[in-house]
């Protein structure tokens, strides 16, 4: 679990304080897993982190979907939104405004519902 997210040093039970940013994040994506959850909710999962912790922890998102666990992520970040999502629900002042299909998603069209609060008629997928 830790050569995954290239946890260093790779002991998961170590105290997180004495981690960096990046480790402490991926120290806690291994103990999540670990519980085999077939829902992960992920909420700003790469804020606050470098580049290089970034991607490693979007690859592993990647994965866990490949493997058929359903992923929802909060993030506040489009570039992150756009990479992962198959699936965007936008929300302004707390109310849903839509949801965005793979074809239909672009910076565009999330901040047009965010900042518009123009409804989209939502589709199931």
């Amino acid at each position: 679990m830790t050569q995954s997210v290239s946890l260093r040093p790779r002991e998961i039970d170590r105290a997180l304080k004495l981690c960096s940013g990046g480790n402490q994040r991926k120290a806690m994506l291994c103990r999540w897993l670990m519980a085999e959850a077939e829902i992960l909710i992920f909420d700003e999962p790469t804020r606050g982190i470098d580049v290089g912790a970034k991607a490693q922890i979007y690859r592993l998102i990647e994965n866990l979907a490949q493997q058929g666990r359903s992923i929802i992520v909060v993030s506040s970040e489009l570039p992150e939104i756009l990479w992962l999502a198959d699936r965007v629900l936008v929300m302004r002042r707390g109310v849903a405004e839509g949801i965005l299909s793979r074809d239909d998603l672009s910076e565009q069209s999330i901040m047009h519902l965010a900042i518009t609060g123009a409804r989209k008629q939502v589709q199931s997928t």
